[in-house]
């Protein structure tokens, strides 16, 4: 079609919109979709780490989900926000994962009302080591790693779209598929527990939690490009 040549002479660059590459990933447009990863690489790794609490099994579900996401690009409207899409999709991959593996879950009653209480010690111990500058900093993002990994399940993924990645509360019950109530009431709930143990630090180092640095961004990529052209998925 006349639209769909035009549309791929078109150069590839930051100002080019979702709903553009979209459609043009959707046609096998390999390089449409190489920007739609790294554009949104970082949110969704994050997603699936959340829910998996383990670098590299949230890198393999990372590239199954974004597989998936290309074969069902076809579905994707263009009215809609690209990277909710994206998420919903991951985080399903996710959580599949988890069911698969059996993993223990604790009920969100339980875990609101009664926490384990190895759990809650982790969580509100202070730390043995307080080094000036970087080192500071860099011990700090480690240790809100490790409790944020502590969380009940329920309230990790909750909280890592929300303060994390600020996904906003309406986009973060869509995702999950729970009320927006909920959203609210467990990011409190996580808050809560981790700035007993925190305090202000929480904030300071939100920014640099769970970091995707370049390798793991192009790793990602050429894993899903390798993938697709066993596939058939894309015409370059």
């Amino acid at each position: 079609m006349p639209h769909t040549a035009t549309l791929h002479q078109q150069p590839i660059d930051a100002a080019s919109g979702d709903a553009e590459l979209a459609a043009r990933a959707a046609t096998g447009d390999a390089a449409a979709f190489d920007a739609i990863m790294r554009r949104h690489n970082r949110l969704l790794f994050r997603t699936a780490r959340a829910i998996l609490k383990n670098d590299q099994e949230a890198e393999d579900a990372l590239q199954d989900a974004y597989l998936r996401a290309w074969k069902a690009l076809a579905t994707f409207r263009a009215d809609a926000k690209l990277s909710t899409w994206l998420v919903r999709i991951v985080a399903n991959e996710a959580l599949g994962r988890l069911r698969r593996k059996q993993a223990d879950i604790i009920p969100l009653d339980a875990a609101m009302t009664a926490p384990d209480p190895h759990i809650q010690a982790a969580l509100t111990g202070a730390a043995d080591e307080r080094p000036d500058g970087f080192a500071m900093r860099a011990q700090l993002r480690r240790l809100l790693e490790a409790r944020i990994d502590l969380l009940p399940d329920a309230f990790r993924t909750v909280f890592m779209l929300r303060a994390v990645e600020e996904l906003s509360v309406e986009e973060v019950a869509e995702v999950l598929g729970i009320p927006e109530a909920t959203v609210r009431t467990r990011f409190f709930r996580a808050r809560s527990l981790l700035r007993e143990g925190l305090a202000s630090a929480i904030d300071v180092t939100l920014a640099d939690a769970f970091s995707f640095d370049g390798a793991r961004c192009d790793r990602i990529v050429a894993g899903v490009l390798q993938r697709a052209r066993g596939e058939g998925l894309t015409r370059a």
